[in-house]
């Protein structure tokens, strides 16, 4: 039984192969973050942003495909829209995705 001088190499180096081992895992890991969770977690802050920036005037869509105007806007995450002429709907705030004509703000 001879040990032939291919096995003899790999048989040394143990830290720097562990680390080579890992360095894939660590890029494809670091390539996720930057093209997937981080443009993700902005979408997601723009969102709050815009649902909390609602206000009474707003024409909004939902995700249900709904237009309306906003009526009201409650404390409990609930909005009125007013989808015609006297029917009005409460909608939970984040399910609305998009605004399309905001009102301006009142001169103070």
């Amino acid at each position: 039984m001879f040990a032939t001088p291919a096995f003899a190499q790999a048989a040394g180096g143990g830290a720097a192969s562990a680390l080579t081992s890992f360095l894939p895992l660590i890029l494809i890991f670091a390539i996720m973050y930057f093209l997937m969770i981080r443009p993700q977690q902005k979408k997601m802050k723009d969102h709050r942003a815009m649902v909390e920036a609602l206000r009474r005037g707003d024409q909004i869509v939902t995700q249900g495909g709904i237009v309306g105007k906003v009526s009201k806007v409650q404390e409990d995450g609930m909005v009125e829209v007013e989808i015609a002429e006297g029917v009005k709907v409460k909608v939970v705030k984040h399910t609305i995705t998009q605004v399309l004509n905001k009102t301006e703000a009142a001169a103070a």
